[in-house]
């Protein structure tokens, strides 16, 4: 495995802690800032906004050698987090976490092409899914951590390991990732040619319902997992572990199966099963055993469709590769906080913590709809 596709990865490492950590600490933050559950929420939304504005930027930056860029782009994280771990109260966090999502699509974006040029034939996919699998690892080990320190000592810890993380990540880039060639310059107009066509907006499509499924759901994971199971608050270490799990193993599994088959195909058979999964976490909420399987079945879900798009994307956007990779991160990120808004909502209507499931039957089959359309009518990609 080439070390330069490790320095991305540890960057999307701690890219992964700023993003999922917040739902495994919602109630320490929620506790420790005196709001609502559903006010700690804001701060997953203010992630999700931070990356769709910053993931346009790019087309401004699309000059710069691809290493320069990243490097600007892990500072930003550093710079985000370490302002969250000392965040004074709920206006300044939701600042410093709108910040820490700024550089996140524009990461990804840069990143996956990195990845692709770095990789031989017919191992693509896979490149780009090991970069993307810094983010399911975190979930294995950085999450939990996070959760752990969070109920063990003080939930700004979780912050600040982020930005240690982040600091590696800029040694590690400066270390291993060689110096490459800017994209050719298409002009402005030429980073959005692309969109004429309907193939890209068939991706986006899924990313946005399919993440959607499964996002509306895991946002409150936690209370669901505490108040409706009836874990003890400890539990969600490794429960987190086990969500983590069922990342790493649906983004593996996805890149792989999507060299040898259609990454539209496997996205789009993804999305399918989750028609069925998330009725059933909704139904089977109150029980331990399925609630947990549930835990890694449907985040394996969520990055079985979410990390072959992130590669589709590049074949799709041809003149504007950075800004489609960055593109799949607004489209994920977008959908991340629709999904908890709504989500909130139906909890804050009286609707309990296993109701968000039953919201993400519908999102699933729109996915599901838009990959099997780019996989019949619009091939090319693959």
């Amino acid at each position: 495995m080439k070390k330069s596709l490790i320095a991305l990865a540890i960057v999307t490492f701690s890219l992964g802690i700023t993003e999922f950590g917040m739902m495994g600490i919602l109630e320490d933050v929620a506790s420790g800032l005196g709001i609502s559950v559903v006010e700690a929420g804001h701060f997953i939304t203010a992630y999700s906004a931070g990356v769709a504005v910053g993931a346009p930027a790019l087309i401004l930056l699309r000059r710069w050698p691809l290493r320069k860029l990243l490097l600007l782009l892990v500072t930003i994280v550093f710079v985000g987090n370490a302002c969250a771990a000392l965040s004074p109260g709920y206006l300044a966090l939701l600042v410093s976490r709108f910040v820490s999502g700024l550089p996140h699509g524009a990461f990804f974006g840069a990143a996956a092409i990195v990845a692709e040029r770095l990789a031989p034939e017919g191992q693509k996919a896979r490149a780009v899914a090991i970069m993307v699998g810094g983010m399911t690892v975190a979930n294995v080990v950085g999450v939990p951590l996070a959760t752990f320190l969070a109920n063990v000592l003080n939930w700004r810890l979780a912050f600040m390991v982020v930005a240690l993380c982040a600091l590696v990540g800029v040694f590690a880039i400066r270390r291993y990732v060689p110096v490459l060639a800017p994209l050719p310059d298409t002009g402005i107009k030429g980073q959005f040619r692309f969109l004429r066509r309907p193939g890209p907006w068939l991706v986006y499509t899924g990313v946005f319902f399919g993440q959607a499924s499964v996002y509306c759901w895991l946002s409150y994971i936690s209370p669901m997992m505490t108040q409706v199971a009836h874990f003890s608050p400890d539990a969600m270490t490794w429960i987190m572990i086990v969500v983590g799990l069922g990342m790493v193993v649906g983004n593996a599994l996805a890149g792989k199966l999507s060299d040898r088959y259609s990454a539209a195909l496997v996205t789009a058979a993804i999305a399918g099963l989750l028609v069925v999964i998330m009725p059933a976490i909704f139904f089977c909420a109150s029980l331990k055993v399925p609630s947990v399987a549930f835990a890694f079945l449907a985040p394996a879900c969520l990055f079985g469709i979410g990390g072959p798009l992130q590669y589709l994307i590049v074949r799709y956007a041809r003149g504007g590769e950075m800004l489609g990779g960055a593109g799949i991160q607004i489209a994920f990120n977008v959908s991340n906080a629709v999904s908890a808004s709504l989500g909130g909502a139906v909890i804050a209507a009286g609707f309990g913590y296993a109701s968000p499931a039953l919201l993400g039957v519908p999102f699933a089959l729109i996915g599901c709809i838009a990959l099997t359309l780019l996989y019949k009518k619009y091939p090319a990609g693959d």
